[in-house]
């Protein structure tokens, strides 16, 4: 019966603070008499005059908890001002332009195979139909980074926007491969899958016409081996209703020379 009574949800090892009083108060009257001074040289003054070792990191807490900028106010403008400039972007306010690469929708298909996770990385170009899909084991970020590199080398890095919703493979690392490939992003309405037709099309038709005809498996190595095959098919035999019946590539091939870089390249 004791295991039905209350007990207290508190952690049994509480986190101690990663700087003490003593480390905090040196910090504060170093950069009370250098406000001009950034993290990094407080840090070596800090060791030079108490001969012991202080993180860049724990100066720019401490300058950061008291609030010791020599521009308060305008500092508190900047970090908002950078603040605002990280907020998602609505996929429905993007203009979408007629020409491959303008616009490459991503998602993610969780599969239970036997009692086995496993997540197939999907992503498509809006225009030309051109698709990709790849599984991992985990949906981390750093393998949505690794999805996404790879698509963009399939399509000779030529895109422009990135189109997603708002799941956790979509953070931290794969916003560092957006940033890296000069790419801008956009992302879906919570809740709205209307907001990625595309993908959720194209993963209706790789459930359909590859994995529910005998490409079930949990062998990663297998199965992207055998996904790659069919996505050759997609993309080079199978004719496609919303191009006219053509394949994505003849589309693609036409298409592409709409856009605005397609005499020159610069990615390589």
């Amino acid at each position: 019966l004791r295991t039905l009574e209350s007990r207290s949800c508190a952690p049994q090892h509480v986190r101690e603070k990663e700087i003490t009083p003593e480390e905090e108060g040196r910090v504060i009257t170093l950069r009370t008499a250098h406000l001009r001074w950034g993290k990094e040289k407080l840090a070596v003054l800090y060791e030079t005059t108490y001969k012991q070792k202080l993180s860049a990191w724990k100066v720019q807490y401490t300058v950061k908890k008291h609030g010791l900028y020599f521009h308060p106010k305008k500092n508190a403008q900047t970090q908002a001002k950078r603040r605002r400039s990280k907020e998602k972007k609505r996929i429905t306010e993007l203009k979408k332009k007629p020409f491959p690469g303008y616009l490459i929708a991503l998602d993610t298909i969780v599969l239970w195979i036997d009692g086995t996770k496993r997540y197939i990385f999907t992503a498509i170009d809006t225009c030309s139909k051109i698709a990709f899909a790849r599984m991992y084991t985990t949906k981390s970020s750093k393998n949505a980074a690794d999805f996404l590199n790879r698509f963009a080398y399939l399509l000779d890095y030529e895109i422009w926007n990135t189109g997603h919703d708002r799941g956790s493979e979509f953070h931290k690392h794969f916003q560092e491969a957006v940033e890296e490939l000069g790419l801008t992003d956009w992302w879906s309405r919570p809740h709205t899958p209307k907001d990625n037709p595309f993908n959720e099309r194209f993963n209706r038709t790789l459930q359909d016409e590859f994995i529910a005809m005998g490409h079930l498996t949990a062998d990663t190595d297998r199965f992207n081996r055998e996904v790659t095959e069919w996505l050759i098919e997609y993309a080079f035999v199978r004719p496609h209703q919303s191009l006219g019946y053509l394949t994505p590539w003849q589309y693609y091939s036409k298409a592409a020379r709409l856009s605005p870089r397609y005499s020159s390249r610069t990615r390589h």
